[in-house]
């Protein structure tokens, strides 16, 4: 995939070249997509970079559907599937969970934030109702709906790729008992709607003041409790208890616009689906962070494990998930986890620096320049030393 290929797209759709190609997608990107902008002085797009035929397939359909509903998604400019490139709108570079941190002061949220918020989860019931009922499901991508073998791969990638690779012990068998339990209890809410999948605040532009909603090629027919149970229990987001009650409120009365709503049926199942959202989440950041050894997935942990503390304190499920509840309460008492806090609020850099105090020295190695090296490293926790480093990878800007 060439960068060639956007560049024609732009010129294409806006009769002259692009004078700017900015790449905004680094290494903290967990997608694989190559995210690009592409400018000249009267418009700006954003081009997309992806070898997934299938998932780009997804977006362009969703992204067309959801706008003849009016809905707040970028329009697409122009695609070239052949090639994995499409160009869409330049919704610019405020998430609105980047909006939320520079406008919080600990539970402090602003009140434009909090705004922010309820416009929010104010539109996420014309996603799953309104424009959900005529979608073009075969269009999904890898899965239609959120099936049973859809929570059976978010379970098991928590299993494996965070429990046992955080070291927590667990009994197979009682484990996958509870998993059959819980995955019986999601499978009996009504799953008659459109799930966004990662419907979360970084998948959220702010425009001129008004949300615009991306990253919603993963979405599939589903329930209603899994989209709000997303972006309420966001780990990095970090919303007090009493923000996300207002917030639920909020969508809840909206949602009851669009459907007759029976609330206690909803709330009966809404905490199994903060849970199973929960575990999908983790299992990205222990394949991420200690599979991939990106260590900046990991600072995502310590708020989990908060999410996951205030609700074994405050919320009883149903049905009985023993083994899985042990395994959170060995999560919340594990030092290697807890750790994690510390270490992703201390980034440490070591630059070593040198000079030649005569001349250079001669060059023996055959490339025609003296060596030199710079080293920068930070500790990742799940290393089984301490003093085991990773190299930092130079980072562009990134959205998620």
């Amino acid at each position: 995939m060439s960068l060639d290929v956007l560049k024609n797209l732009f010129e294409q759709h806006f009769h002259g070249p692009p004078e700017r190609v900015v790449p905004l997608q680094g290494e903290l990107g967990g997608s694989g997509r190559k995210i690009i902008r592409l400018a000249n002085a009267k418009v700006s797009a954003i081009g997309i970079l992806y070898g997934v035929r299938e998932e780009n397939i997804a977006f362009l359909e969703f992204s067309k559907h959801f706008r003849r509903h009016g809905l707040p998604v970028p329009e697409i400019y122009a695609e070239d599937l052949t090639h994995g490139a499409y160009l869409e709108e330049d919704l610019g570079d405020t998430t609105l969970f980047e909006f939320l941190s520079k406008n919080r002061s600990g539970a402090n949220i602003a009140p434009e934030v909090v705004e922010s918020y309820r416009k929010v989860v104010a539109v996420l019931p014309r996603f799953q109702v309104e424009a959900g009922r005529d979608l073009d499901y075969a269009a999904c991508y890898p899965i239609s709906s959120f099936d049973r073998q859809s929570i059976a791969w978010d379970l098991n990638y928590f299993k494996y790729y965070f429990l046992r690779l955080a070291g927590i012990p667990f009994n197979e068998q009682a484990l996958e008992d509870d998993f059959s339990t819980l995955t019986e209890f999601l499978l009996s809410a009504p799953r008659d709607y459109f799930l966004y999948r990662d419907f979360q605040s970084r998948n959220i532009m702010l425009c001129n003041g008004d949300p615009f909603f991306v990253d919603y090629q993963g979405g599939r027919k589903g329930a209603l409790q899994y989209d709000i149970a997303s972006l309420l229990y966001d780990a990095k987001a970090d919303l007090p208890p009493e923000l996300r009650q207002q917030l639920l409120d909020h969508y809840l009365d909206r949602l009851s616009s669009f459907i007759t709503l029976d609330r206690e049926a909803f709330l009966r199942h809404y905490y199994a689906f903060v849970y199973i959202r929960i575990l999908q989440a983790l299992g990205a950041y222990g394949f991420r962070g200690f599979y991939e050894r990106k260590a900046h997935f990991l600072q995502s942990v310590p708020y989990a494990l908060k999410n996951l503390r205030w609700l074994l304190h405050n919320v009883r499920l149903p049905v009985p998930l023993p083994a899985l509840m042990n395994a959170f309460k060995d999560m919340l008492a594990s030092e290697k986890l807890q750790s994690l806090a510390t270490a992703a609020d201390n980034l440490v850099v070591r630059i070593f620096s040198f000079s030649f105090h005569h001349t250079l020295p001669k060059d023996e190695s055959g490339n025609g320049a003296a060596s030199f090296s710079t080293a920068a490293a930070f500790p990742i926790p799940a290393a089984k030393s301490a003093s085991k480093l990773l190299p930092v990878r130079t980072l562009r800007s990134s959205t998620f």
